[in-house]
């Protein structure tokens, strides 16, 4: 019986006969242990009726827990298809969208139930946010439960609930009033003295303290665990042994594993045990606690001895589960194995299921069984030990901070392979290391340790290893924009790789080479380019492909190609989101918005830098280029937090060391300061910028420093950047700002052009600044148009000027993406699940109209469906408020 539970469980009702109707959507619902989480779900799914299909599963409290729990457990019920890739441990790019497909071809409205998701591992994470990111557009609903007093600010899996969209419900279940409290207590006849507030109206206390025969009034048990332990004693032994026998197990026990553990008294005692109330069995005949407190307090009187008897003897007996079921068990198997310190086992299985769990993309978990495994490295053979230390240091590398113990895992398998005088592997790990150096912003000390694998391995027969290990050579020599060097290893890598028929590190090296010849300009850059995505995308590379789309617009933008950067950033955005790619979307967005930027669209690039500067879960690198646009943008605006921002992102530009990212910043700063009259202020940030390693500067960074140096008057010439700067710069350079001012013109470069403007004197400054103070107060640059106003005071030509506007300008706000007014509302609609119908009533226009519209919103997002349009605004909700005055 549910008592005050009417609310959430009509709540629930209301939820999936919107989703019967396709409209679905995601409900998290959380509370504290024993709150009567799993008896609401039970009494709501079991409330649903025909035209629904449930599907149910968990994860449970163990050492690592299970790859992709949940979705283990209903398996069979998901159909043959999705049992076999389960089986086959499909890698997620695979089993998601079979998955995706299986519930859209459902004949019923799936009702999937993903129970204890604070215990999930990071791949059933990765598909809680895959699936409700997707939930609107499909007829299902998504329900996961967790206990919110087990999730803490740093728990994974408060990530991932805010990443879930802003449609997702979410639930919390309250204790029981005192009301409710006496009402249970007076149905058990018993006292309700002090019953609510010892237990705090936390249902499961309330019925197992009113189940004890001891809670008489005066003398209620302290705590749960007498509780429960008060009914263990006066049950019978071979009861109070199944129950001991079962508690070891986290989550339920399978009958297989009953019969195993308990021999042919199993079902009679597990069937005592059920009607007592301790037990419950699912619908796959499964035992388990009614509630995991009272299989933690049944375990907790067994003595340390006891335990890790009974971890072997589980342990043993998976061994000899159904081969259907042995790849499922093998978390379970670890878990126990590690239990019964057992370090030959863990040592055999660890591996296995760390090998599992990474192909399910499960790196935590992956990480985790290793560690588990390399508390027994001492007993291993060295061979052994090595490869778990390498195997660590990889898969932590990839889930875990990159810190000093996941450098010193790769140098004790560098050390431990160096004894075994098995080169290759030495090399391989040395390579490894210089990624994870280089990561850490440490790039000498990485470009040794490649270095020091380069000569390792060219000692032995040409392999993948050295393969890659040439490309990652060339990729540090392009990230400090040695040209030559970095095209040289390119190729090496590159003829190495077709020999050996290594695609991955081709595409790896392609981009690389490809990227060191765009950014100065030498032929043949975009179309390696070109081809390494194409490479990327048709092997189902997919952070290679973002890596590539990265690359090519941050050099469109940089160039002023930007029809070019308009094609790619959209295309690449779309590719990341599509593929859940949120690091490589946000720092993608980040370039969109110095797109914006560049071209004079200052409120655009306002809102999408903004948007990505908000997400304050990401990691500072992410969002720098959004936070530098930001910065910039409200600086040009007049803004008053643009100083702050500016710090602020000049701050994390310092922490990355990289040039390239804090030469902008440093502009930005001299451009305020020359704005606001405060030469002396703005030499200092150009001063700075001089000082940095110019070679490796592309030519519009050079000809940008030239150009501020020139207008900031500093005394030292700047030559080098002088000879390489592009036209425009050139231009001014040469004493030539009206072809300047035309040339940015040309190039969409409004603010620029503007700024050339402001430098021409003689006959020619009044209209030139007439003109230039008309396109600044268009675009809103507020400083620079006042700039502008000085100067014609000063140059005695102000009455040339238009009329000083009044109050706030009156400038249209385009939406970032091109969208009308009545594409924004559709595209608002489409956010809440609605079909083109519903969309045809609520703006009461005809289908087809509708049609025409939605059919435009797909083209400007760069979608093929409705789902895409969901991830798109997923990862960009200001996309649903941009563009409006």
């Amino acid at each position: 019986m549910l008592i005050e539970r009417e609310e959430p469980l009509d709540r629930l009702i209301d939820l999936a006969r919107r989703a019967a109707e396709g409209h679905g959507g995601t409900v998290v619902l959380g509370g504290e242990a024993g709150i009567g989480k799993t008896a609401l779900l039970q009494e709501f799914t079991r409330r649903l009726g025909p035209g629904f299909r449930v599907l149910w599963g968990g994860s449970e409290a163990l050492f690592t827990p299970r790859a992709l729990g949940p979705l283990q457990d209903m398996a069979h019920a998901l159909g043959p298809r999705m049992a076999a890739l389960l089986d086959q441990t499909a890698a997620p790019e695979r089993l998601f969208p079979a998955l995706l497909n299986t519930l859209q071809e459902l004949p019923e409205t799936a009702v999937l139930v993903f129970e204890d998701v604070h215990w999930a591992d990071n791949a059933t994470l990765d598909l809680v946010k895959y699936l409700g990111r997707r939930m609107p557009v499909l007829r299902a609903l998504l329900v996961l439960s967790y206990r919110s007093d087990e999730v803490g600010p740093d728990h994974p899996l408060r990530q991932v609930l805010g990443d879930l969209p802003a449609t997702a419900v979410r639930l919390a279940m309250q204790p029981l009033s005192p009301e409710a409290v006496a009402a249970l207590a007076r149905a058990a006849g018993r006292s309700a003295a002090e019953l609510h507030r010892i237990t705090a109206g936390n249902p499961f206390f309330v019925t197992e303290l009113l189940a004890s025969q001891d809670a008489v009034p005066g003398s209620i048990p302290a705590s749960i665990r007498d509780a429960v332990w008060s009914r263990l004693s006066r049950l019978a032994p071979e009861e109070r042994e199944a129950l001991e026998t079962i508690s070891i197990v986290p989550g339920s026990v399978e009958p297989w594993l009953a019969r195993a553990l308990l021999g042919a008294r199993a079902d009679v005692a597990v069937d005592r045990c059920i009607a007592r109330g301790m037990l419950l069995r699912d619908g796959q005949g499964a035992v388990g606690f009614r509630h995991e407190l009272a299989r933690l307090a049944t375990l907790d009187q067994l003595s340390p001895a006891a335990q890790q008897s009974l971890h072997a003897r589980v342990e043993a007996a998976m061994a000899y589960a159904p081969m259907a079921l042995a790849g499922a068990l093998l978390p379970r198997q670890v878990h126990h194995a590690a239990a019964a310190d057992d370090g030959a086992r863990v040592l055999d299985l660890a591996p296995q299921a760390a090998a599992q769990a990474s192909r399910l993309g499960a790196h935590h978990q992956a990480a985790a069984h290793l560690a588990t495994a390399l508390r027994y490295a001492g007993e291993a053979p060295k061979a052994v030990a090595a490869q778990l230390h390498e195997d660590w240091a990889s898969e932590a590398g990839l889930a875990l901070r990159i810190d000093d113990t996941v450098i010193e895992a790769r140098q004790h398998a560098i050390a431990l392979w160096r004894e075994l005088g098995r080169m290759d592997k030495v090399g391989l790990n040395l390579r490894a290391l210089a990624r994870l150096l280089w990561s850490r912003g440490e790039v000498r000390q990485a470009g040794d340790c490649v270095d020091e694998a380069l000569r390792e391995l060219e000692r032995l027969p040409p392999g993948p290893e050295l393969a890659m290990a040439c490309s990652v050579r060339s990729q540090l020599h392009m990230q400090q924009s040695h040209v030559d060097e970095a095209v040289e290893w390119g190729q090496r890598a590159i003829a190495l790789a077709d020999r050996l028929g290594d695609v991955e590190t081709r595409v790896h090296a392609l981009n690389n080479v490809a990227t060191a010849l765009l950014f100065v300009d030498r032929p043949g850059g975009l179309e390696m380019m070109e081809e390494s995505l194409a490479l990327a995308l048709e092997h189902g590379f997919h952070e290679h492909a973002a890596r590539a789309y990265m690359n090519l617009a941050e050099y469109a933008v940089v160039f002023k190609d930007f029809a070019l950067a308009e094609r790619v950033l959209a295309e690449g955005i779309a590719f990341e989101t599509r593929h859940d790619l949120d690091s490589w979307t946000h720092y993608q967005v980040g370039w969109q918005a110095r797109l914006r930027l560049e071209q004079g669209r200052f409120r655009e690039a306002e809102s999408i830098a903004g948007g990505v500067v908000g997400l304050d879960l990401l990691a500072p690198t992410i969002r720098l280029p959004a936070l530098i646009v930001l910065g910039r943008v409200r600086m040009r605006l007049g803004e008053a937090d643009a100083p702050a921002l500016l710090q602020q992102a000049l701050r994390h530009a310092l922490e990355t060391g990289d040039l390239h990212l804090i030469a902008p910043v440093r502009f930005a700063l001299a451009e305020a300061a020359w704005l606001a009259g405060d030469l002396d202020a703005a030499r200092e940030p150009l001063a700075a910028v001089a000082a940095m390693d110019l070679d490796s500067f592309d030519p519009w960074a050079l000809g940008e420093l030239a150009v501020w140096w020139r207008r900031c008057e500093m005394a030292a010439p700047l030559p080098q950047a002088t000879a390489r700067a592009p036209a425009p710069r050139a231009a001014e350079l040469a004493g030539d700002p009206a072809r300047a001012a035309a040339e940015w013109t040309r190039l969409g470069l409004p603010y620029e052009a503007a700024l050339a403007l402001t430098q021409i004197r003689g006959a020619e400054a009044g209209p030139a600044l007439a003109r230039a103070v008309a396109v600044l107060e268009e675009i809103e640059a507020r400083p620079a148009a006042l700039l502008a106003r000085r100067i014609a005071q000063r140059l005695g030509v102000a009455d040339q000027l238009p009329r000083a506007r009044r109050g706030p300008y009156a400038a249209a706000r385009r939406h970032p993406l091109g969208l009308t007014r009545r594409e924004l509302q559709v595209l608002r609609l489409l956010a809440q699940g609605m079909g083109n119908q519903d969309i045809a009533r609520r703006l009461v226009r005809s289908p087809r109209t509708v049609e025409h519209h939605v059919s435009a919103v797909l083209g400007k997002l760069n979608a093929s469906s409705r789902m895409d349009v969901v991830l798109r605004l997923h990862s960009e909700p200001w996309l649903l408020s941009a563009g409006e005055n």
